[in-house]
């Protein structure tokens, strides 16, 4: 019997990542034919761009459940500070028992938003009714609450999970029960539990249900917003920029890349370091502050640096920082989400980053530089011949960024349907080009890792625009604005305090989370001091990169830890040299506007 139900989890997890891989590649077929045609005959594909917005729907909760399977659901890691034994055991059981509760509250709400829609009969295209399409949202809610239960830790942690289970299906019943009752010891628990290692996505929408029933308001109004957000016309762009950073990421890209920024730049003193910096700026444009640079590149470049004679604890700092950069370059997928966000047109957001971005990777390959000429790391004499085969095998790779810009500045494409494209190029350079991937052994376990990545990122933002959504209607965004008008009076001083602000929230916070459930409050406030909308987004994620490395929980700071197997005390102390560096560079960026304004200004 046990073996039985060994085979069937299996077998169901094939079949969900099997799943998964075929709406993402639904997904570029259907957004690659809708440019093409509307190209070349003035019409697209009737019914793609509805149908592409729910497929997104679908990727984002298949690959939750998948990241739930795999432990992969993204978390605080400060769980890991406390020590071995019943402090952290105990520490697992309260976050699991709580994340079951809040996740089995999700999973009732979408089935009441399920039931409501039905009975409206709308349609997606191609006559699929949109409660089919919803069907995905209790499914996958209550299998991450099945699969977190189980992962709770042994028969104790399972039976306590399943008596949260219980609470929180007792509290979907009667909700009248929190009308009116002080909400702030379950939100204590909540954030006590996100402390302790709980889904971030469970903690931001449990605390959006029980903050809705506590003002009488049917919990069916956050999968509402959930909905509101996954059907965004541009969303899409975010997982397939990611898709092509992972095809790009599981090739020999980046051994392309680096031989070929060596070549070129070897010569100088710290060329390693630098090309360390700009190669991983590149991928961080496709993949985000997602941390798969760091995991994907880390062993490459460290040996590199290692074998150069680059000091240990420089170049465990410096991939660190490195891990990060890229966020504000066109067509990093922070900059795609802040302007859906704040309604802020996109290419004026990828024209804002280009300099500030460049700033930063300039000041970390600068200390790369400084490194060079402090140790006398080696150093490769410039070899034209070398150099420019070297360029000839990574044409295809540098040409990408190229290739997509012109198409969303000249107009040929919109941002998701560029990012559609960037997958296409990926695709047929890495496995027709130069066959680094096969379409059969391998591109099956890309789709499914980047399904789970993807997964896991895209649900907290669903379930972050119920709370968000929350804070609205509780009028936050407009009682904060009265305060800070009242007791602040000078612009430069609101900076000020605006970068602290948000290098706090980047410390406790991944930037799409912060983006969705952050950028609400800051709007209104930026306009009210008279801040440059473009300005105030570069601004914005350039603190929440900053973030990334930021003890004691910067993300940066774990995945570097895990990857390079160093304690994470010696990872802080190798990571203070970079985050100085970079702060440096948040506050050029935040007092000189003309790197934020000045290019789009040039252009126009």
């Amino acid at each position: 019997m046990k073996r039985l139900a060994s085979a069937f989890t299996r077998g169901f997890d094939r079949f969900e990542g099997i799943l998964g891989g075929l709406v993402f590649l639904a997904i570029v077929a259907l957004m690659t034919a809708e440019m093409a045609l509307r190209t070349g005959k003035g019409v697209g594909v009737p019914g793609a761009l509805p149908m592409v917005q729910h497929l997104t729907l679908w990727l984002a909760f298949l690959g939750a459940a998948l990241a739930a399977t795999e432990g992969q659901l993204l978390s605080l890691a400060t769980g890991q500070l406390l020590p071995e034994g019943w402090a952290r055991r105990g520490a697992k059981l309260l976050a699991s028992a709580v994340a079951v509760a809040a996740t089995a509250l999700l999973c009732q709400a979408s089935l009441e938003f399920l039931l409501l829609e039905k009975d409206f009969g709308d349609e997606v295209a191609f006559g699929v009714p949109v409660w089919v399409a919803l069907l995905v949202l209790p499914v996958s809610l209550g299998l991450i609450t099945l699969r977190l239960g189980w992962m709770a830790g042994g028969w104790l942690g399972r039976a306590v999970s399943l008596g949260a289970l219980a609470a929180a299906v007792a509290l979907g019943r009667h909700p009248e029960v929190l009308e009116g009752a002080p909400m702030w010891p379950l939100l204590a628990l909540l954030v006590a539990a996100m402390a302790l290692g709980a889904p971030i996505f469970a903690i931001l929408g449990g605390a959006a249900v029980i903050l809705f029933l506590g003002d009488g308001v049917p919990m069916a109004a956050v999968p509402v917003e959930t909905y509101r957000l996954a059907t965004s016309p541009t969303l899409p762009a975010i997982p397939l920029f990611t898709l092509t950073g992972f095809l790009l990421a599981e090739g020999k890209a980046s051994e392309r890349l680096v031989a070929v920024f060596r070549a070129f730049f070897g010569w100088i003193p710290g060329g390693t370091a630098v090309v360390a910096a700009i190669v991983c700026a590149f991928f961080t444009v496709f993949t985000g502050g997602s941390g798969v640079t760091i995991l994907a590149l880390g062993g490459l470049l460290f040996h590199a640096l290692s074998t150069d004679g680059y000091r240990e604890r420089f170049s465990l700092g410096l991939l660190t920082a490195s891990g990060s950069l890229g966020l504000l370059l066109p067509p990093a997928l922070p900059l795609i989400l802040y302007g859906i966000v704040a309604e802020v047109p996109i290419p004026d957001l990828f024209l804002g980053g280009v300099l500030p971005g460049l700033l930063l990777v300039t000041l970390i390959a600068g200390w790369g530089v400084r490194e060079g000429l402090r140790t006398g790391a080696g150093r490769a004499a410039f070899k034209g011949r070398a150099a420019f085969a070297a360029l000839w095998r990574a044409k295809w790779e540098l040409l990408l960024p190229v290739f997509l810009v012109v198409a969303i500045f000249r107009g040929l494409a919109t941002p998701v349907e560029a990012s559609a494209l960037a997958v296409v190029y990926a695709l047929v350079v890495q496995c027709l080009v130069h066959r680094d991937l096969s379409p059969t052994r391998d591109l099956p376990r890309v789709l499914r890792q980047c399904t789970v990545l993807v997964g896991g990122v895209l649900i907290i933002l669903c379930v972050a625009m119920g709370f968000t959504s929350y804070l609205v209607d509780a009028q936050i965004p407009s009682q904060l604005l009265a305060w800070v008008v009242e007791h602040v009076e000078s612009p430069l001083m609101f900076l000020l305090l605006l970068n602290i602000f948000l290098l706090l929230v980047g410390c406790v916070m991944d930037i799409f989370s912060a983006t969705v459930v952050v950028v609400p409050l800051i709007v209104p406030l930026g306009a009210a001091f008279g801040i440059d909308p473009i300005h105030l987004g570069i601004l914005f994620i350039a603190n929440l990169e900053l973030g990334y490395l930021t003890p004691p929980v910067g993300l940066n700071l774990f995945l570097a830890s895990y990857r390079f197997e160093r304690p994470l005390l010696e990872v802080y102390r190798a990571a203070l040299p970079m985050l100085a560096i970079l702060g440096l560079g948040v506050l050029l960026i935040t007092y000189v506007p003309w790197l934020t304004t000045g290019l789009a200004g040039l252009l126009r």
